[in-house]
């Protein structure tokens, strides 16, 4: 995986360069902490990924999957205050360390700052660039909303679900693949199947993400263990749950749902339904039926065999990730 070091590397020091203001410090200095705190860098990679299946010039790359990564951050920040998450890659989230007007003030200028790098694309490609990234921006928070909306119901069927993560996650990640398959110079049914990849790919991840936040450990996570237990989050998981569960089990996780007794106590009350429903295993099931769908996507794509063989290994090595 040499070339994918290098890739990282690159991106590492691209982003590195990147100034922000010193004033107002409360604007800017929330940017800088959520930009380096870390994180798996993956849709930054995955455009430049992209690109590298059909052309070995990753240049005219570079500005857009900084964009990508500021955008990620971005959404991060702002849904971390809206599901009052106190966490956020082993810290303090930012409207934690700070307060909620900053996160959202901070959130705005990743958002704005996201596309100044965007539009430094060659002007070639750039219409086609702005489209994808409007849509797939507008759809993550149509996936948010969605999110938001499921807060209030009880009723969430899992094909409901699977939209709801397909629009707040996976399309992030799929047009990623496609922005920087589009800079490469492919055709667009290759950039259409790296997409489909990705959607199936990011759905994939998303599952996964349900299964670390109940059994990941918290040090490796880097979020509070069993979070969206607490904060009664539609996931897979609890949906899973519910259709499957007996009328005594019904009533058992209702009254956890319901009740006011939270934090671990809870979370081990409702994981030991879970265990009893065997939903974790289901929901692996299905993590493994999106992902080995996106493969054969991937197979599909006419480019560098060994670029696809690296896109394949990594995407391969998140899937086994335990944070």
């Amino acid at each position: 995986m040499n070339e994918l070091a290098a890739l990282s590397k690159t991106f590492e020091q691209v982003l590195e360069e990147l100034e922000l203001p010193k004033e107002p410090r409360l604007l800017y200095e929330p940017v800088s902490y959520t930009i380096n705190n870390g994180g798996k860098r993956m849709r930054p990679l995955l455009v430049l990924l992209g690109c590298k299946i059909f052309s070995e010039d990753i240049s005219q790359a570079l500005h857009p999957s900084v964009a990508i990564e500021m955008f990620h951050n971005f959404t991060l920040v702002h849904d971390d205050i809206m599901d009052r998450a106190p966490l956020r890659r082993g810290k303090p989230s930012v409207y934690q360390k700070w307060n909620d007007n900053v996160a959202i003030l901070s959130g705005d200028a990743m958002m704005v700052k996201s596309y100044q790098s965007l539009v430094q694309t060659r002007k070639e490609v750039l219409a086609e660039v702005l489209d994808i990234f409007n849509l797939t921006a507008l759809e993550v928070c149509e996936g948010q909303q969605h999110d938001m909306d499921f807060e209030e119901r009880d009723d969430v069927s899992i094909s409901e679900y699977l939209e709801m993560i397909r629009l707040k996650t996976a399309v992030l990640l799929a047009a990623s693949l496609k922005l920087g398959a589009v800079i490469g110079g492919t055709s667009e049914e290759n950039a259409q199947k790296l997409y489909v990849f990705g959607l199936n790919a990011g759905i994939a991840f998303q599952l996964q993400d349900d299964i670390l936040d109940v059994y990941g450990e918290t040090a490796k996570v880097g979020k509070q263990k069993g979070g969206d237990i607490i904060a009664n989050k539609q996931t897979y998981l609890l949906i899973k749950a519910k259709e499957l569960a007996t009328k005594k089990q019904t009533s058992e996780l209702n009254s956890w749902l319901n009740g006011s007794i939270s934090g671990s106590e809870k979370v081990e009350a409702v994981t030991a339904l879970y265990q009893e429903l065997n939903v974790r295993e289901l929901a692996e099931a299905e993590m493994w039926k999106y992902f080995n769908r996106g493969l054969e996507s991937l197979k599909q794509v006419q480019g560098s065999e060994n670029w696809k063989n690296i896109l394949e290994q990594f995407a391969t090595n998140l899937m086994h990730r335990e944070s």
